[in-house]
């Protein structure tokens, strides 16, 4: 009819709502009108809605894990040896961190290295190159290039590309002339003194032998923080450890032991809490521990991995609460960004907020 638009159409544009709760947030972003108070803005991320309230709700997940970590859990009378032996003191939540090796290629080695350095974390998982390019950069620097370099161009002048990340290849013959003394010596104790070496105490040792506070693995050995890697040997450090095999052989790594020990820092633990930077082994390593004891209590994932091709890499958390790696009753939440964007954030809201509490903890 001429004047009224039809009945189907309004009913379909104009359908009535229901009621939502009275308390559920509204959408709110920062009003720069108020003046630049960084504070304010990454608490304005919490009804800004999409990403950046995913990652306020991680800081949420965080702080979590760190007032149940301040938390004292006595000893139980009887308890396992290995507990004692394998976790040491017991803390009301063990904080295990894993990361990609690009992340340590990349800036954010440094908040690693703040992480290590003053034991806000308890357990790290990382891949070969996470450990090996920390005691590269000691040695000499990456540099910033750009993501359009052509590979052919950069292959004839000897330089390697890491996205937007120059290595010049002189990095790893330096490495390796800094590592081949170190090989030669556990292939000694191992042979003479019978020392049985696996990826974490081969680790330690570098940590210890690097004797750099710029390094992330040198604060892991100062502060009896665990290392596993046991892809250890996919990078320039198994490349070293094959190339040393010819000049002198019979190393042997244990990743059983690892296996073992890693599986029981979660098992023992009163409960336990992951932040997992990116995928692949280190996002299922530190979740298959968890697994172990019916679940993580707490869960921060950050990658940019989709789920469509059913990786792990890029699953959400709640299909780890279906294998038991996440616990029913918990909140975990996915952050889908870039780690270099984000983990600064998270920690300076998190484990830099609570810096005097948590230096507090390590000394006593």
């Amino acid at each position: 009819m001429e004047g009224q638009a039809p009945s189907i159409a309004r009913e379909a544009v104009l359908k009535e709502s229901c009621a939502l709760p009275e308390d559920m947030p509204k959408i709110r972003g920062y009003d720069f009108n108020q003046g630049l108070d960084f504070k304010a803005l990454l608490q304005s991320y919490t009804t800004t809605g999409f990403q950046a309230s995913s990652y306020a709700q991680a800081v949420q997940e965080i702080n979590k894990m760190i007032e149940k970590r301040l938390e004292p859990v006595e000893e139980e009378e009887g308890g396992s040896s290995e507990a004692t032996d394998l976790h040491g003191s017991r803390l009301g939540c063990t904080i295990f961190l894993g990361y990609t090796s690009n992340l340590i290629s990349s800036g954010l080695r440094e908040t690693i290295r703040y992480l290590a350095e003053h034991k806000m974390v308890d357990v790290i998982v990382t891949t070969a190159g996470g450990i090996e390019e920390d005691f590269i950069k000691c040695i000499a620097p990456t540099f910033l290039g750009d993501f359009s370099l052509r590979g052919k161009e950069l292959r004839e002048r000897g330089i390697n590309r890491i996205g937007n990340l120059l290595v010049p290849n002189e990095n790893y013959c330096k490495f390796e002339d800094w590592l081949t003394p170190i090989l030669d010596q556990i292939v000694l104790e191992q042979k003479t003194e019978g020392t049985h070496w696996t990826p974490s105490k081969l680790i330690n040792r570098l940590g210890k032998e690097i004797n750099n506070p710029e390094s992330v693995y040198y604060w892991a050995y100062k502060n009896d923080i665990p290392v596993f890697s046991p892809a250890l040997t996919d990078g320039s450090l198994g490349d070293m450890i094959y190339f040393h095999s010819y000049k002198n052989p019979g190393l042997v790594l244990d990743i059983v032991e690892d296996m073992r020990r890693l599986n029981s820092k979660a098992v023992f633990a009163k409960r336990t809490g992951m932040i997992i930077l990116g995928g692949g082994m280190v996002k299922h390593h530190v979740s298959n521990a968890n697994l172990m004891r019916n679940g993580a209590d707490y869960a921060v994932f950050v990658n940019t991995g989709q789920e469509f091709d059913g990786s792990d890499s890029g699953a959400r958390p709640d299909e780890a609460v279906s294998w038991g790696k996440i616990r029913m009753d918990a909140t975990p939440v996915k952050v889908y960004a870039d780690a270099t964007l984000v983990f600064p954030l998270l920690v300076a809201e998190t484990f830099a907020h609570n810096a005097a509490r948590l230096t507090a903890q390590k000394k006593d």
